[in-house]
């Protein structure tokens, strides 16, 4: 999704090979081990080139060897953990890191003692925005809705959600939501595959009576200030932007076997 969303913002995209390595001795599992080392070498050539005073890292694969190769190059690094419950790449990585920062004040004491970790929230762009009926009517209309009914957002973050969207698929066939309206982000990788499996129903995904199904939503600000209720999955920035717009919503956490943490995230 970076690779649309990044450009689109006006920034430069570059990229580095990083998986997740699991703690079992497989062929497989070599393999990614060695190419995350060419990822290592990768961002090191990146950071060389790019000169920063400072390198910012948010947690997943690619934090490691970017965050690694800073610290390798004595140049200051920060890290961000948006959830509840640290993951493993901030706990790894929290003796190399100048400074952590957290969203949540419970993940301050599940990070090693001796890092300075600071309370900061979530950083979003979005905001809180008190539309006039008539600016309310004109986003409504140009998704096709109007403002007659209870309006219903329901996304499963950035990729779209299959279980969420499963559920919502019946809403459809069954004629559900006489009641209200809903605009739904089905991810752009789940789009063509529910366009299809509604189409077997002669149903036109580009058609619904009150939805507006789209593959990505790129108002979000307008979108989640309007509607009247959201339901989403429960990640740390999705809970800190409803936070600040002030919306009801049902979290239906994405499950883990790992570690729960967007149950953790919503409680």
């Amino acid at each position: 999704l970076e690779n649309d969303l990044v450009p689109r913002a006006g920034y430069e995209l570059k990229t580095i090979d990083a998986y997740g390595l699991s703690k079992k001795l497989t062929l497989e599992n070599l393999k990614k081990m060695c190419k995350t080392l060419k990822g290592f070498k990768e961002a090191k050539k990146i950071i060389q080139d790019f000169k920063p005073d400072i390198v910012i890292g948010t947690g997943g694969y690619i934090c490691g060897a970017t965050i690694s190769a800073a610290h390798s190059l004595k140049i200051p690094t920060l890290l961000h953990e948006s959830n509840a419950f640290p993951g493993k790449a901030v706990k790894m990585l929290s003796g190399k890191a100048d400074t952590i920062l957290v969203s949540f004040k419970d993940a301050q004491d599940r990070i090693r003692k001796g890092a300075n970790v600071v309370f900061t929230g979530t950083p979003v762009k979005i905001k809180k925005k008190e539309y006039s009926q008539q600016e309310k009517e004109t986003i409504l209309h140009k998704e096709g809705l109007n403002v007659d009914k209870p309006i219903v957002l329901a996304f499963g973050g950035s990729q779209g959600a299959k279980k969420i969207n499963d559920a919502i698929v019946e809403i459809i066939k069954n004629k559900l939501n006489e009641n209200y309206q809903m605009i739904w982000a089905v991810g752009p990788k789940q789009y063509d595959g529910i366009k299809e499996e509604l189409k077997k129903s002669d149903i036109d995904i580009e058609n619904l009576e009150s939805i507006k199904a789209l593959p990505y939503i790129y108002n979000m600000e307008e979108l989640i200030n309007i509607c009247d209720l959201v339901v989403c999955r429960s990640g740390a920035m999705t809970i800190t932007e409803i936070a600040i717009v002030q919306k009801p919503a049902i979290f239906i956490p994405l499950p883990s076997v790992g570690a729960n943490r967007q149950e953790d995230n919503a409680r």
